[in-house]
């Protein structure tokens, strides 16, 4: 309940910065009638009114998970930032298929379903993002096939 609180405490006020940098944006003669303020002062408006809104009236005080929960979330987003760093490098199938088949097996800890799931989700999204959808994905390494 406290935390409800003090989390919409703090987007109140974040909204209401936003508020304010959204009204110092500069307007050219040529915008449009709502200009370039409107859309962000009507997002601005609907976050303070949230955040208000969770002060007002909060959930009953959360049941946190376990320590080992927040550990695993962890190291999904390493694996994701890592992912995210050997694509270039290393083309969109290996990546893909390692870091898919470890938040596979994080998920269900089968060996071979993993490796599995990472294989194949590895090749049907090059399937679809490269054939279906005709975007220029680089599916091996440079200079690898060519």
């Amino acid at each position: 309940m406290a935390s409800d609180r003090i989390f919409g405490l703090v987007s109140t006020v974040l909204a209401l910065a936003y508020i304010v940098s959204a009204n110092q944006t500069q307007t050219s003669f040529l915008a449009d009638p709502v200009g370039p303020k409107g859309f962000p002062i009507i997002i601005g408006i609907i976050w303070a009114f949230s955040g208000l809104f969770m002060v007002v009236r909060p959930d009953p005080e959360p049941k946190w998970p376990a320590i080992s929960t927040f550990l695993a979330l962890a190291f999904a987003v390493i694996i994701l930032i890592g992912y995210a760093y050997a694509l270039k490098p290393l083309g969109f199938l290996l990546p893909t298929a390692v870091a898919s088949g470890i938040l596979s097996y994080q998920i269900s800890p089968n060996p071979k379903t993993a490796v599995f799931s990472g294989i194949g989700l590895s090749i049907g999204l090059v399937v679809i993002f490269k054939f279906a959808l005709g975007l220029g994905l680089v599916a091996f390494p440079r200079g690898l096939l060519g």
